[in-house]
């Protein structure tokens, strides 16, 4: 079962025993309105939307502190960045509302949030600079490499503690470990760990921006570091073999034109009378063209982050609220979150952007539904539209789910066909973690 996934998780306790330098149990520690908190004073963010540009504008002036070189940065370490946070859903029943979905469960959208702002909290302190009140850089998400699930429901009614820290470091990117734990018993138990990539920029969020060099202290921070490279390594090459700049492999034209073949309808008599264009569905089957969902929303000042562009926590939970629409119509049963993975932030969405999204079932195996949600911005003034994000999320049905198939003509690959070998690959790179 993929929710045997934190049996394997060993390192992260024996890491976190490492880093923790004496902390223990919950009293004391942050909650998440007190990450948002320090990160709006980390920048110098006003509270007032209509303080912002002002607000920015002082930024400017902090482009004089950004290091010439990472040379010139004083090394840090994993325990350096290491935070505990809480969110205390048991011992605060006020903030549990927020959280709350109809299933009385946790709402996984709100957690991609907290992710969210705990990885760039975390990243501002590995490269905190004592003598600045003011950070000179603009740390944002670039990428969610993965997240992982090890519990279908997170209980509304107990105490969760997030944990991470920065595992990794480029010249300008950080990699950050994130994980969730959830109070059952008098214990913390793994619900979920989550890899993030942040990239650090100058004030104006224009140009890249050099960070602290990471410097492992043990042999267990060793392989997390080396862990680090071969992600990034990972991801080069699966943006190298990507259906978007190759043709898909041999096995894969396979699949493709099997599916074909058996979608074709033959029941037509005569030589010649067979043509591409005569499909019919095969039983327990859904057409591609009819297992998707848009969406629209409009980016209110209220979903602003500390650098007055729309929250990247909030576009992932908007994203994956619909996919969970969208699997929760297609297989007729409330879906289960298994693992995201793969969202490239392209582009930022300003406040006041028209932001639309379309949702599709791509894959499907067994209980198993990949999903993938396209998210761009509409400007009604140059009626241009321009991508934005990218999410891909993993789904576990209570039930068997109908086979989803593309449409497909001829020797050609059409959208609907790589869009179904795309969702195939992120599927079976999601089994291969698990």
């Amino acid at each position: 079962s993929a929710y045997r996934l934190c049996i394997m998780r060993r390192l992260h306790s024996v890491l976190a025993r490492t880093l923790t330098s004496g902390t223990s149990g919950s009293p004391g520690l942050p909650d998440m309105s007190e990450v948002r908190s320090k990160l709006r004073d980390i920048v110098g963010a006003s509270t007032n939307w209509r303080d912002h540009v002002q607000a920015m504008q002082e930024r400017k002036a902090l482009h004089t502190l950004l290091a010439k070189q990472q040379e010139d940065l004083p090394p840090r370490r994993m325990k350096d960045s290491y935070l505990e946070v809480i969110l205390p859903l048991g011992s605060q029943p006020e903030i549990r509302e927020k959280y709350l979905n109809v299933h009385n469960s946790v709402r996984f959208g709100r957690i991609l949030e907290d992710l969210d702002s705990l990885g760039v909290l975390i990243c501002y302190t590995h490269t905190k600079q004592e003598m600045q009140h003011r950070s000179p850089l603009s740390i944002v998400t670039a990428l969610v490499d993965k997240i992982n699930l090890c519990q279908k429901i997170i209980h509304p009614d107990c105490d969760i503690k997030f944990t991470g820290n920065v595992s990794w470091v480029g010249k300008t990117s950080m990699e950050v470990k994130m994980h969730m734990l959830q109070l059952h018993d008098g214990d913390y138990s793994p619900v979920l760990d989550a890899t993030f990539v942040m990239v650090a920029r100058d004030p104006e969020n224009k140009r890249p921006a050099f960070v602290n060099p990471l410097i492992p202290e043990s042999p267990k921070e060793e392989e997390i570091f080396k862990q680090g490279e071969l992600n990034k390594l990972k991801r080069i090459e699966f943006s190298t073999s990507s259906l978007l700049k190759m043709a898909p492999t041999a096995e894969e034209r396979n699949i493709v034109h099997d599916i074909f073949l058996n979608t074709l309808d033959t029941r037509q008599e005569g030589e010649g009378t067979v043509s591409f264009q005569s499909r019919k569905l095969p039983p327990n089957s859904v057409w591609m063209e009819d297992a998707k969902l848009k969406g629209l929303q409009i980016c209110h000042p209220q979903e602003r982050n500390i650098f007055n562009r729309i929250f990247g926590g909030f576009l992932m939970r908007k994203a994956f609220e619909l996919g969970w629409a969208i699997a929760c119509s297609y297989g007729g049963s409330r879906p289960f979150i298994v693992s995201v993975d793969d969202i490239m932030f392209q582009k930022p969405v300003e406040v006041g952007s028209l932001l639309l999204l379309s949702g599709q079932v791509c894959y499907t195996e067994k209980n198993y539904i990949q999903i993938r949600v396209h998210t761009e911005v509409y400007n009604a003034n140059t009626r241009e539209h321009h991508t934005t994000n990218i999410f891909h999320f993993t789904f576990i049905s209570e039930n068997e789910v109908p086979q989803v198939v593309p449409k497909t003509y001829g020797g050609k690959y059409p959208i609907k066909s790589m869009l179904y070998l795309d969702g195939k690959r992120h599927f079976t790179a999601v089994m291969k973690e698990m």
